[in-house]
């Protein structure tokens, strides 16, 4: 598929990209609709003088999850680095004992 253009709608304004495929513009569609969907929980809940307060907590909370899988991957990868080793150890230890 050639790039093509879409366009998605986010506080009120539209923005036009250019994506690769039908999964890249699934993808971006759905950001667009993830943001449009937390900016309307915080409006409900909280006090803003306009949609750009809104904007930035949203963009706060998307950066704050994806800081927190980064360093919930990069806790996964020590996890297993040590399992290979104590995995390691143990075909040692079965190796000498046969």
């Amino acid at each position: 598929m050639r790039d093509q253009l879409i366009s998605v709608t986010i506080a009120d304004r539209p923005y036009r990209l250019t994506v690769g495929s039908e999964k890249e513009e699934e993808v971006f569609r759905k950001a667009a609709g993830m943001v449009e969907e937390k900016m309307g929980e915080y409006a409900r809940n909280y006090a803003f003088r306009d949609k750009q307060d809104l904007l930035a907590m949203v963009n706060l909370q998307f950066a704050v999850e994806y800081l927190r899988l980064q360093y919930t991957a990069r806790e996964e990868e020590v996890i297993r680095e040590k399992l290979k080793v104590v995995d390691n150890l143990l075909d040692e230890c079965l190796l000498e004992k046969s």
